[in-house]
């Protein structure tokens, strides 16, 4: 447990934010799956990221790694799952398990699933499984509740039609999109219900692309992947992660001050960097530079009501930051959370009450109430690395604010707690 230190001055700065999660696992997976050796740089070295490549490796491929210089060369197999079996623990990385396990469908062998707790019990797994079988892959829960820990016994993926439900996971489409095209027949996904998240397919789609995978979104209702393509080895380089850095443009709305995060643009694909969006909406200047974005802040923020479905990762920023406006906030349409890493409402909820912070929980969001006085306490983290990094805020703005467990941050930022020392001590 650390206790945070409030900030007694507007801090102004330039960032260096790590690489995307989303970016960095995606272009692993796209990098095995293409033909030849892929250099990656800019690569995030983190919880989730280093299962992807622990598993990577374990299912057989050759890759070289580089921590210091943020880089990963990877050999690509084409397609082709050099082991028969395998055993992964994905721990809680949700980019890790749902792509893996169809990956490891269009191997000859079988290979074993598991993970930590939350994948166990909460984290959802059922509708890719049932796209999958649907595709005539064997994927077999021990559980016997499709959840982890799963038993893919694979003969190979052919691909072929299949209706998919992404309405709890974006995931589940990036997982089937991801290895289509290298399968014998392509595929022809249908989405049934609504699409959430979608700017994480927009990744998915961006990542592909480069790598040379020719891919027809028809509205984002159904996605046609001809078979039989190649993907092309590639030297690519991952951008910063665009939800790491909302807690450095919330810094400077909370501080009045000025935070830069350099080779993030408006026009990524990642949906988080509109959460600068947000900032403008509550009063912050938002500058967009040709090679980064910089927020400013006027030391008065406005309360907001915003529906944040295509940006929930940002949704925990703020409500760290709400209490410090003058009127209330309102989140919106992110029923989704309540199924991630935890019960994300519930656990803001709970949170910002524990700080004596007046809410109202919804079943899709929460609304927050300006504070007049903000309570010291232990905040619980869930094993959530946004519910740290995120309440690690009001800390910043307040004494008495203790972030239990804050190593959960090694998930997506090792480095979080001494970027922000190094920030408000410069």
């Amino acid at each position: 447990m650390i206790e945070i230190q409030p900030v007694r001055k507007p801090v102004q700065a330039t960032v260096k934010v790590p690489g995307s999660k989303s970016y960095t696992n995606r272009a692993l997976l796209v990098a095995a799956l293409a033909e030849g050796k892929s250099h990656l740089s800019g690569v995030l070295f983190s919880d989730d990221t280093e299962r992807m490549l622990d598993s990577l490796q374990k299912l057989g491929l050759q890759i070289e790694i580089d921590r210091d210089n943020c880089t990963v060369q990877i050999v690509g197999n084409g397609g082709q799952i050099p082991v028969e079996t395998a055993d992964l623990n994905i721990g809680n990385a949700g980019t890790v398990a749902r792509p893996l396990v169809s990956y490891a469908a269009l191997g000859h062998g079988t290979y074993r699933f598991d993970g930590a707790a939350p994948m166990r019990k909460s984290r959802p797994m059922a509708d890719l499984l049932i796209a999958l079988r649907q595709l005539g892959v064997t994927v077999k829960s021990e559980m016997g509740n499709d959840r982890f820990p799963l038993m893919v016994v694979a003969n190979g993926l052919t691909g072929g039609s299949v209706r998919l439900n992404a309405s709890k996971s974006s995931q589940f489409l990036t997982s089937l999109l991801m290895v289509a095209p290298v399968t014998e027949q392509g595929m022809e996904i249908e989405l049934e219900g609504a699409l959430i998240s979608q700017p994480y397919i927009d990744i998915t789609l961006s990542v592909m692309n480069t790598f040379g995978a020719s891919v027809t979104n028809h509205d984002y209702r159904l996605f046609t992947v001809p078979g039989g393509q190649t993907y092309q080895a590639q030297h690519y380089t991952i951008e910063p992660d665009a939800s790491n850095a909302s807690y450095f443009f919330a810094l400077a709305a909370i501080t009045g001050g000025c935070l830069r995060i350099d080779n993030l643009n408006r026009n990524s694909a990642q949906g988080d960097v509109k959460f600068v969006e947000v900032l403008e909406k509550m009063g912050c200047r938002v500058n967009y530079l040709d090679n980064g974005i910089e927020v400013s802040g006027n030391g008065t923020l406005n309360g907001v009501e915003v529906d944040m479905n295509a940006i929930s990762d940002t949704s925990l920023t703020l409500t760290a930051i709400a209490p410090f406006a003058t009127s209330p906030t309102t989140i919106r349409n992110i029923e989704h959370c309540r199924w991630q890493e935890t019960d994300r409402i519930t656990a803001m909820v709970t949170e910002l009450r524990r700080l004596g912070i007046e809410v109202e929980e919804f079943q899709d969001g929460l609304r927050i109430q300006p504070a007049t006085e903000i309570q010291p306490a232990e905040i619980e983290t869930y094993d959530d690395h946004r519910m740290a990094m995120s309440f690690t805020l009001v800390g910043l703005k307040k004494a008495g604010v203790k972030i239990k467990n804050p190593a959960c941050v090694n998930k997506t930022f090792p480095c979080y707690f001494q970027v922000l020392s190094q920030l408000v001590e410069g």
